[in-house]
């Protein structure tokens, strides 16, 4: 008896105790009995843990017994919805697809008008109908064999009537809208409330305020302003030597007569470059010799 009461001073089996006790305040009996059994293996015939082992194995019954309850329910719910009769469905409404619709368009816009283009292989024009309104565009295709094709959107902006044409082509049928506000931006073909407020085209603010960074456009050049400045500046550029003299020369065939042109050129030509008259009738008639200068003499070129 007293090595018993010494073996449960012991730390061990108060450890193995109280932690058996508090897996079973937080339901986890099985740790709770594994704990006591543990625990009577160091203290054998102890009361306490034979009590507490014995509640553990209560307790892990009623929840055993619960799950098996739940269990059954399960069971005879899966079972009862695999003999239900199955819902009657042909009162049901059929599931309607929208189908494709069988043409479709598109636009775009220039300044002064809107194209409109109704995408249709092989259309004949008998079997088109178009009428044109102040903001209105009606479109009729009527097919043999198939249901009727209606277009008539309300414009986003008004047009001109009297110019809209259209025109049939192998894989569509375009509409060419004259705007009866030319420069009115159309934010989209049909006209809404979201998109009734217009962006318009201000031409002459453009032209008033013209951009102050480069621009990639062409710009004219004034070439006979650019030519008279050459001209200018050449009379009053004061020259020395061979440049001075060519210009003297220059200057005297520019403002030469036909024939007195044709005087340089034969003599010059003909002198190698030595000679340069402006009599026509002296040099005109005979072939022009050289002359060269004082202490030169001229030799003929062999190649």
């Amino acid at each position: 008896m007293l090595a018993k009461q010494l073996s449960w001073m012991l730390p061990w089996p108060k450890l193995t105790c109280g932690k058996g006790i508090a897996c079973m305040k937080v339901g986890k009996y099985e740790n709770a009995k594994a704990a006591l059994e543990a625990g009577t293996s160091l203290v054998p015939g102890e009361s306490r843990f034979t009590n507490l082992i014995k509640e553990c194995d209560e307790l892990i019954a009623e929840e055993t017994g619960e799950s098996k309850n739940h269990a059954a329910d399960a069971q005879v719910n899966i079972v009862s919805r695999k003999d239900a009769v199955p819902e009657d469905t042909s009162s049901q409404a059929p599931m309607v697809i929208p189908s494709k619709p069988k043409y479709r368009h598109e636009f775009y816009q220039k300044p002064e008008e809107v194209v409109v283009s109704i995408f249709a292989k092989g259309i004949q024009a008998s079997w088109v109908t178009v009428d044109f309104g102040e903001q209105t565009l009606s479109v009729s295709f009527e097919v043999p064999g198939e249901d009727g094709y209606h277009f008539q959107p309300r414009l986003f902006g008004k047009i001109k009537p009297d110019e809209c044409k259209y025109n049939i082509l192998s894989t569509k049928v375009e509409f060419r809208l004259a705007k009866a506000e030319p420069g009115l931006h159309w934010a989209s073909l049909e006209y809404n409330k979201q998109t009734a407020v217009v962006q318009r085209i201000a031409v002459s603010s453009e032209i008033a305020q013209k951009p102050t960074y480069p621009s990639s456009k062409p710009k004219r050049v004034d070439w006979d302003k650019i030519e008279a400045q050459v001209k200018k500046e050449e009379k009053e550029e004061k020259l020395d030597g061979d440049a001075a003299l060519n210009s003297f020369f220059r200057g005297i065939y520019q403002d030469a007569d036909e024939d007195t042109r044709r005087a340089m050129k034969k003599s010059f030509v003909e002198s190698n470059g030595t000679v340069l008259s402006t009599n026509w009738k002296e040099v005109g008639t005979k072939k022009v010799e050289g002359s060269p200068p004082d202490g030169m003499e001229m030799r003929k070129w062999e190649y």
